[in-house]
């Protein structure tokens, strides 16, 4: 093993782990540049690499992309990456009451822990984890995705009926364009744009960060609250305290990450939830959860980044990729022609614990890396002025959404899901539950189909669902997660029943009747879309209906639940914040605008024409024809760098047009 150590420690291998941490950490930054695609664009960098050196290569892009995905989450509320869903749940907050440094340097610890357990887990376990991971079928799959769905009890703490419709709808949305089971089309209306589906990642930037444009659009008050001591530093010492008061939160959700990573096709959005859903069942300590808890950054960061040491696991023992970056990684071995499998540790031992060793530095490395760039980061958006940091992060959606399939399509459906996002948001459907239900809904739906198919041949649908002693245990744990956010109130009623106390009163007023039927109004919709989506799957055939049916007949009893307790508490929940309804209209148009230009005008120009509209819809202070110009040569600057990146360094297919 010390002959391995020190060939991992070459001159050569340590430079290549610290440019792939540091190009990863960037990519993974980008909204839309996902893992996948850091991976894929760097591939062809190490065909002429010996193997072991074109594995550290990748495993490091790889750990750095899945870390640079918490600093959108965390300063701008959009995952750079599916895997930092969870980390937006707490980080934001805490970015928002001035604590974005030390998040930012908590994810970092974390991703550091995770990395490492994940790692010596392929190094010490990577044969009997394997073995385990192939217990999983299509029936624990189903119950794994049902156990993330249960995180919806923990984030819906303003109505948790709401909660449920809003997932019912975002499993609906992944239902759309041709169903993985049977191959039929779903749920197009005869468009071709949506034969292809929505896409997750673009979807996951409309829903999370179209709202935060806007509304930083519209009120003039900063985007982030800046550190009441200023930008002070890095906080080591304050985020290194943080993580041993959540040292058994870092270690369970380590472990958690492993695991789920070690299943084929999981991946890290899955291990967050379930580590966060496990974290925020076990800790009771303020704040809340969802409300800038350290733990829920903890859990999601640690919990993620131990998915790649655990993802190689299938990948390098079984041939099976744990998670889609690893089928890119496989792909490479392929070219390099290593053959994986159950003897590659014994025939290929130099390749393999050379590759282990070096995923070991990589994640050693991401820590003066990730907090140097986090730190940069950090000061960068919170000393931003709004004019500014909307036009840039506007075209970075727009970008990032278009490199994930080239296609203009996408970035419109990545608008129009924005615009659904906030507006759903003000009728107190959070935004949360809507993306797990799009995240879980495909892998929730084929494992159900195939489930439900096999248990019918069998003539024992109950059994196949209810019979296996892994499934049993999943549901326990599904159960439990969705019991445990109401066992508070449920202990108190209790002792109020046993001791005759008066019961609290609802400190809410009831609602007038316009914001009573604002309400009603918003579940009628949601139960005309799942009405809807009951009439199209009357044409469809049984195994492409089954689900999405079952999906839409739920969402409709949860509709009439939901309606039928507005109507008798006129209790409402929902965002009456204000601002300018105007600049928010001008996010929106200026933005739709950008998108249907950039076919004629370029991404660049039309980038720069866009950027115009958004800085004078976010502009709020008087400022200097002086000011004005600096600002649009800094952010045209700003957009034409990025345009030539997307272009030349990651092979983007951007339009031309009439100037780049």
């Amino acid at each position: 093993m010390l002959d391995f150590f020190l060939a991992a420690l070459t001159p050569l291998n340590l430079l290549l782990a610290l440019a792939g941490v540091a190009a990863g950490t960037i990519i993974g930054s980008v909204p839309g540049l996902t893992a996948t695609m850091a991976v894929a664009v760097l591939v062809p960098l190490t065909f002429g690499m010996p193997p072991e050196s074109a594995l550290i290569l990748l495993g490091a892009i790889y750990t750095g992309a899945i870390y640079g995905g918490a600093y959108a989450a965390i300063l701008l509320n959009t995952p750079g990456t599916p895997s930092a869903i969870g980390t937006t749940f707490d980080g934001y907050p805490m970015a928002k009451r001035g604590d974005g440094n030390l998040a930012v340097t908590i994810a970092c610890l974390s991703s550091l822990v995770g990395g490492i357990v994940g790692a010596g887990a392929l190094l010490l376990l990577a044969p009997p984890l394997a073995e385990a991971a192939l217990a999983f079928g299509p029936v624990e799959y189903f119950w794994l995705a049902i156990f993330g769905l249960s995180l919806i009890a923990a984030l819906s703490t303003r109505d948790f009926l709401k909660g449920l419709i809003g997932a019912a709808f975002g499993i609906l949305i992944a239902m759309v364009g041709i169903s993985e089971t049977s191959a039929e089309v779903r749920f197009t209306f005869g468009s071709n744009t949506l034969l292809g589906g929505i896409e997750t990642v673009s979807a996951l930037i409309g829903l999370y960060c179209v709202p935060v444009l806007i509304e930083l659009a519209a009120t003039s008050g900063r985007h982030l609250k800046e550190d009441t001591g200023g930008t002070r530093g890095f906080r080591l010492p304050e985020a290194f305290s943080t993580l041993m008061r959540h040292k058994v939160n870092v270690i369970r959700s380590s472990v958690i990450g492993t695991l789920v990573g070690a299943l084929p096709g999981a991946g890290g959005s899955i291990a967050g939830l379930v580590a966060y859903s496990e974290a925020r069942r076990t800790d009771r300590r303020a704040p809340a959860y969802g409300q800038g808890n350290p733990g829920g950054i903890v859990a999601t960061e640690s919990a993620n980044n131990a998915t790649v040491g655990g993802g190689f696991i299938p990948t390098l023992v079984l041939g099976i990729p744990g998670t889609p970056p690893d089928a890119v990684i496989l792909g490479a071995l392929l070219v390099q022609g290593v053959r994986t499998g159950p003897t590659l540790f014994a025939d290929g031992s130099s390749i393999v614990y050379t590759f282990i060793f070096g995923l070991f530095l990589a994640t050693l490395l991401m820590l003066p890396v990730g907090l140097l760039i986090g730190r940069f980061a950090y000061r960068s958006i919170v000393r931003a002025p709004k004019a500014g940091l909307v036009p840039v992060v506007a075209f970075m959606t727009i970008i990032g959404s278009f490199a994930i399939r080239n296609s203009l399509s996408d970035v419109g459906i990545m608008l129009a899901l924005g615009v659904v996002g906030w507006v759903a948001n003000r009728r107190g459907f959070s935004v949360s539950p809507i993306v797990l239900g799009l995240i879980l809904g495909r892998i929730a739906e084929e494992g159900f189909v195939q489930s439900w198919t096999i248990g019918d041949a069998m003539g024992n649908v109950w059994g196949q669902f209810f019979g296996r002693p892994l499934s049993l245990v999943i549901i326990a744990l599904t159960l439990l997660s969705f019991v445990y956010p109401f066992l508070p109130a449920l202990t108190r009623a209790l002792r109020r029943r046993g001791t005759a106390l008066p019961a609290p009163s609802d400190k809410r007023e009831p609602a007038d009747p316009a914001a009573i039927l604002r309400d009603l109004a918003g579940i009628g919709v949601m139960a005309a879309i799942a009405g809807v989506a009951l009439w199209q799957c009357a044409g469809l055939n049984p195994e492409a209906a089954v689900f999405p049916r079952t999906i839409a007949t739920g969402m409709l009893v949860l509709c009439g639940l939901a309606a039928l307790e507005t109507v008798l508490t006129r209790r409402v929940v929902e965002d009456r914040s204000y601002g300018s309804t105007g600049r928010r209209a001008g996010v929106v148009l200026s933005m739709a605008a950008g998108i249907a230009l950039a076919p004629v005008l370029g991404f660049a120009t039309a980038g720069i024409a866009m950027a115009l509209g958004l800085m004078l819809s976010s502009e709020h202070n008087n400022r200097s024809l002086r000011g004005w110009g600096l600002l649009a040569l800094s952010v045209a600057a700003v957009i034409i760098v990025f345009t030539i990146g997307f272009r030349e360094a990651l092979s983007v297919p951007l339009p031309g047009g009439l100037i780049f």
